[in-house]
């Protein structure tokens, strides 16, 4: 169910990540058909604590597939869209994801240290208990985003573009927001902000919990304020 707010004297509603449509049946993964390579189109596959390392692949379609502790560790994946599919326990430290969507997503108790994906496109994405501890985002396009109970110290969302964007129970200490782009409602609830650089951006978001001064504080150190005891 939306949510409700008030955001500048109107009402702003808060849309719920759409889930995933994940098939009732999939079939096991077959290494020699299923494997990421460039061009692979993939559908109703469940990958059981498989590993994809340092590949460099290029235009793959994965829909409606689930990974169970997969690992991801060092790979590049380019112009790629994984849609309708779940991924729990997976490590994705030191990916290097350009122009990468996700569609219908779930990604929970994963880790993303160290990893960067630019320019792509996160639409109907939850993101819950993950370790994103540093993890980069710049100008990625973030639609009906969730974050919640993520360690997302130091995350960077240069230049991001956010359309109804939650990030609830977060560690966001040392985040970077400069020139992201507040374009719909964004939410910070019961997070850590404090040390958070690029506050001006995030003009019209709704802060709510401690958070908030936290916050304030970072706006008034950017402003150039100094407080004397």
């Amino acid at each position: 169910m939306a949510q409700v707010t008030r955001q500048g004297g109107r009402t702003a509603r808060i849309k719920n990540p759409t889930a995933p449509r994940t098939p009732v049946s999939l079939r096991l993964a077959d290494m020699s058909r299923d494997g990421l390579e460039d061009d692979a189109i993939i559908r109703g596959v469940a990958y059981e604590g498989t590993p994809f390392l340092a590949l460099s692949v290029e235009a793959v379609e994965a829909e409606g597939c689930v990974f169970a502790s997969s690992r991801f560790t060092g790979t590049r994946l380019v112009r790629s869209q994984f849609s309708d599919s779940t991924f729990t326990t997976c490590d994705f430290a030191e990916v290097s994801a350009q122009d990468v969507s996700l569609i219908r997503c779930v990604v929970s108790g994963s880790r993303f240290t160290g990893s960067s994906w630019h320019a792509g496109i996160f639409r109907d994405v939850r993101m819950e208990n993950c370790v994103i501890a540093p993890g980069m985002f710049r100008h990625m396009k973030l639609y009906s985003v969730v974050f919640s109970g993520c360690k997302m110290t130091g995350a960077d969302f240069q230049s991001a573009e956010m359309h109804n964007v939650k990030f609830e129970n977060c560690d966001l200490t040392g985040a970077q927001f400069a020139n992201a782009k507040n374009a719909g409602v964004v939410r910070f609830e019961g997070c850590t902000l404090i040390d958070v650089c690029g506050t001006a951006s995030l003009k019209g978001a709704v802060v709510q919990g401690p958070g908030s001064m936290e916050l304030a504080l970072s706006l008034a150190r950017e402003a150039g304020l100094v407080f004397e005891p």
